[in-house]
């Protein structure tokens, strides 16, 4: 049936602050179901309080709430607002969660609001874990032998009469908090406790272990008429025992053979119509055993768009959430029309004739002492896709995105040589497990043992077996002798021309000269949804070396406005999340305003900015030199865009300077000024600012005779470094050496910066637009605690609540002069320590900052759309109206995930550790969480 015209206004629920378990997945969710139902008319009301999201803007939706996500923040909304139904399915488990909440009050009733997407029988039979087990035996479905407990006693009992190993799984909660495996009695009561205390209703379920399985996932689309249609098939490279949020998966599933796939679709579909009546995405899990492929069990159901929905969706281009939205108003799945083609059905199974790799991103550094090793509970912070051809190309393109110092899998001189640190980590699962893998091979480790520990397919172990191959062939070679074919072969399996350059021991220029001489070039195809079977009107690419491409991106219609490339901010991670891409986004929709063909280059499926109607082309690739440049000689545009993508884009700059390639905004020249905190500092002492008294050292002789001339505490810092990466602050000569070694360690060739550091002082930031001739604050900010706790760490108040009115000035003078003695063209973020009411200057950003949407959302200006039209020197500062709303204060609070690393100290220092943030509302300093907060300011404060 068409829509249902009794739904004119749809309330949809966010998913909050950015922790581990629930990213920015669900921002892109969000965001595309709102526009969904805005196409057809429909009033949207958004309540979420993450201030970094596209989401929350006024582009998104009718009316946005940035309050947090409680009942009485819905109620506040339900009485101001006559809403007709609300959709909680595209906010992760953290709107299924308040959603039940209000129905269990009743809000849902008192104000005439239907629930649509889910059912609450659905949602209650997947989460609760004895409802979920008790349906799938009634459907047939095959499950773990297992049963729930709601006490310690209970627990014994059913341990008692499954046997070891087991499974505890706890009911409601996000991102496999407080389960994990128990092979032996002694460590069952500590993780039972555990269990029943992560779940929020103290109910866990304890089954039989299945650890070794191979998993699976299928990401479906259900119409209220009862169709169904699998979207995507998802095959988990790691075996049962990593949750699917850690593991490395594939699409489409590789290893499964059509029987066993046909059976998983017909099983997919079954269990989908048995949980509740209901219109939307859905993800099932499955097991297989793989020495029986009969054998196939439903480990969990999620009635709503996932992690997996993200991921699907940009590995086949069908753009799940926006027709979940669709179903969930009313529509049919065969009434709908294929976003991609425009011609053909939304009521079809995507093809692919091209593999994805997804591999997630850590971030253990940032918490020391933590365990690393992969379980049932998830741990990282972002993930990458690779597309390529064929596995060997995808999983090489997903290495090379991960941005952890590595070129790709292998072939870059970081192999580890210990044979019992590399039997260790097969068994025990790390981050690095993946490397390990390619590491034991080199080394000659048989394949039946790396098999037998890691329990992975044979099939993808060969894969990787035939790289190692590949390149002890590649090595018998120099760059003059090597054979055209295996340069082939090598680029056609993914390697980086710096990789081959590692391998032939040359340069990666002259690879790179070779490879061209020989037409070995790239191609641009296009992800279409259906294998090239019917003409896409997308411009969605991702490369290859292959030859048998279906259709490329220099074919694809070619348009006369001048283009530009946005480099996005690649995978998450603490330091770096996704205000880079809630930044480039608006950089995309400005530079669109402004005339340009705008292409995005990123290759993070979770985010907005790798939409594919976005921008009017999107690249899903690496952002790493070779691709980029790649694009780049393709496209010839008028110039890149790196302000916007973090560190990331920023950190390419340099080769983009020297490549002669025009950088758009802020110049090469003035970036490396400030990311240089030797040559920052003598700028400021040029400009009469004061700063911390530094030097520079690169070695820890150096270093001790330096501290001798400053003076402790210090603040020990690398140059070029990302939310505070290995900053720490010493007290002695003995911290300070072991730090600088540990430095120097890491970045051989590093440069390291010591400061005076400036004890118990204010710490504040300001944000500003420059157009190289004038300048405009955007906001200052004053940090609730110390200087001391990195500013994303640190809970920032807008505007500043006691600085007076001499600091201020101080500030807005500092902020003017170095934002034009940078030249800076675009954005600039400027921090500065306060101590005995004189103002020093920390460091300047000159690039979207962290705290940019933030003061988007707090002034309800889009500050970033203007500094990008002044940017592309289509306007000047003079030329916009500034009208910033200001009522009351807007509180930044920074949320961590410490929950994951029990054995972490909640302590916090110059080292970013938060995963996200809220923004809060205040009408005066009197609030009770202000006031809280500032009680506590020095509560975490650490070295």
């Amino acid at each position: 049936m068409p829509k249902n015209p009794a739904i004119r206004s749809v309330l949809i629920i966010g998913s909050g602050p950015i922790v581990i378990g629930q990213a920015c997945e669900f921002d892109y969710s969000g965001s595309q179901a709102a526009r969904s139902l805005r196409e057809d008319g429909i009033e949207v009301i958004l309540i979420n309080s993450n201030p970094a999201t596209i989401m929350t803007d006024p582009l998104t939706a009718d009316h946005v709430y940035l309050l947090p996500l409680e009942r009485k923040s819905i109620e506040y909304i339900l009485q101001r607002h006559r809403i007709d139904a609300v959709l909680p399915t595209m906010g992760g488990q953290t709107a299924l969660n308040l959603a039940i909440k209000c129905h269990k009050a009743g809000l849902w009733e008192k104000y005439g609001v239907q629930m649509i997407g889910v059912d609450i029988n659905a949602i209650e039979t997947t989460e609760d874990r004895e409802k979920f087990r008790l349906r799938m035996i009634e459907l047939g479905a095959g499950v773990c032998k297992g049963e729930t407990a709601t006490s310690f006693l209970r627990g014994k009992e059913i341990a008692q009469q499954i046997g070891f190993p087991l499974v505890i799984r706890p009911s409601f909660t996000l991102g496999g908090t407080g389960g994990g495996f128990v092979n032996d009695e002694k460590d069952f009561d500590e993780a039972l406790r555990r269990g029943l205390q992560a779940s929020p209703v103290h109910e866990v379920l304890v089954e039989q272990s299945i650890f070794g399985w191979k998993e699976f996932e299928l990401e479906l689309l259900r119409d209220s008429k009862g169709n169904v249609i699998i979207i995507c098939s998802i095959e988990n490279f790691d075996p049962m025992g990593i949750h699917t949020g850690d593991s490395i998966t594939v699409a489409p599933a590789l290893t499964l053979s059509d029987t066993t796939y046909q059976k998983m679709r017909d099983w997919a579909i079954k269990v989908m119509n048995g949980i509740g009546n209901f219109a939307g995405g859905c993800n099932i899990q499955f097991a297989v055993n793989p020495k029986n492929e009969d054998e196939i069990i439903v480990i969990e159901v999620n009635p709503r768009v996932s992690r997996s929905s993200a991921l699907a969706s940009k590995a086949t281009g069908y753009p799940i959430a926006k027709i979940a939205a669709k179903l969930a108003i009313g529509y049919n799945l065969d009434e709908l029309p294929n976003q991609i083609t425009k011609t053909t059905s939304a009521y079809f199974e995507p093809a692919l004739d091209y593999v994805i790799v997804k591999i997630p991103r850590w971030n253990f550094d940032k918490f020391r002492g933590a365990d690393d090793r992969l379980g049932l509970q998830m741990k990282s912070v972002g993930e990458v896709m690779g597309i390529g051809r064929n596995f060997q190309e995808a999983l090489q393109k997903a290495c090379q995105s991960l941005e952890i110092k590595r070129n790709g899998l292998g072939a870059d001189g970081r192999e580890i040589t210990d044979q019992q640190v590399l039997l260790k980590s097969l068994e025990n699962p790390s981050g690095n497990r993946l490397f390990h893998i390619y590491d034991a091979f080199k080394m000659g480790i048989s394949f039946k043992t790396i098999q037998k520990l890691t329990q992975i397919d044979p099939w993808f172990l060969h894969q990787i077996e035939e790289l190692v191959l590949l390149e002890k062939e590649i090595q018998k070679h120099t760059l003059q002798d090597i054979p055209a074919h295996l340069l082939w072969e090598a680029k056609r399996k993914g390697y980086a021309d710096r990789q081959i350059a590692h391998l032939l021991r040359c340069l990666e220029s002259e690879v790179y000269k070779k490879r061209k001489e020989l037409g070995i070039e790239r191609a641009y195809n296009m992800v279409d949804t259906c294998a090239a079977e019917f003409e896409a009107v997308t411009p969605y690419y991702y490369s290859t070396f292959c030859h048998s491409s279906p259709r490329t991106a220099q074919k694809s219609s070619q348009s006369n406005k001048p283009k530009v490339v946005i480099l996005g901010s690649g995978p998450n991670r603490i330091g770096q999340g996704i205000e880079f891409d809630y930044s480039c986004v608006h950089g995309v929709l400005a530079a669109k305003e402004c005339g340009y063909e705008t292409i995005m280059i990123n290759c993070n499926p979770e985010t907005v900015s790798t939409d594919f109607d976005i921008a009017d082309k999107l690249y899903f690739e690496p952002v790493f030199w070779e691709h980029i440049y790649d694009i780049i000689q393709a496209e010839q545009p008028e110039g890149v865009i790196v302000q916007l993508g973090g560190q990331t884009a920023l950190k390419l700059a340099e080769k983009l300077n020297r490549y002669g390639i025009k950088i758009i905004g802020t110049s090469y020249e003035s970036l490396d000024i400030a990311e240089d905190r030797g040559k920052f500092s003598n700028l400021l002492k040029d400009l009469g600012i004061p700063y911390p008294q530094f030097g520079v050292i690169e070695d820890a002789d150096s270093a001790v005779e330096l501290a001798r001339e400053l003076g402790f505490p210090l603040l020990v810092r690398p140059s070029y470094v990302l939310g505070g990466q290995s900053m720490k602050i010493v007290i002695n000569e003995q911290e300070l050496e072991e730090h600088v070694v540990k430095i120097l360690n890491d970045n051989p060739d590093n440069k390291i910066l010591l400061d005076h550091f400036l004890e118990g002082a204010i710490e504040a930031e300001a944000d500003a637009i420059c157009d190289g001739e004038e300048v405009y604050i955007i906001g200052i900010m004053e940090h609730i605690e110390p200087a001391g706790i990195h500013s994303g760490d640190s809970n920032a108040v807008l505007p500043h609540f006691s600085l007076n009115p001499m600091m201020i000035e101080q500030i807005e003078i500092y902020t003017k002069k170095i934002a034009l003695a940078l030249n800076t063209v675009g954005l600039i973020n400027i921090q500065f320590a306060i101590k005995d009411n004189k103002v020093y200057v920390i460091e300047a950003n000159p690039r979207a900052s962290r705290t940019v949407p933030f003061i988007c959302k707090a002034y309800q200006e889009p500050y970033i759309n203007y500094a990008v039209k002044i940017m592309l020197g289509k306007n000047k500062l003079k030329d916009f109206s500034f009208n910033p709303k200001r009522k009351g204060y807007a509180i930044k609070q920074p949320v961590f995930s410490f929950e994951k690393f029990p054995n972490v100290n909640k302590e916090l220092g110059p080292e970013m550790k938060s995963t996200g943030e809220a923004i809060l509302f205040i009408e005066n300093l009197m609030d009770d969480t202000f006031q809280k907060l500032y009680e506590e300011r020095n509560l975490y404060l650490s070295r």
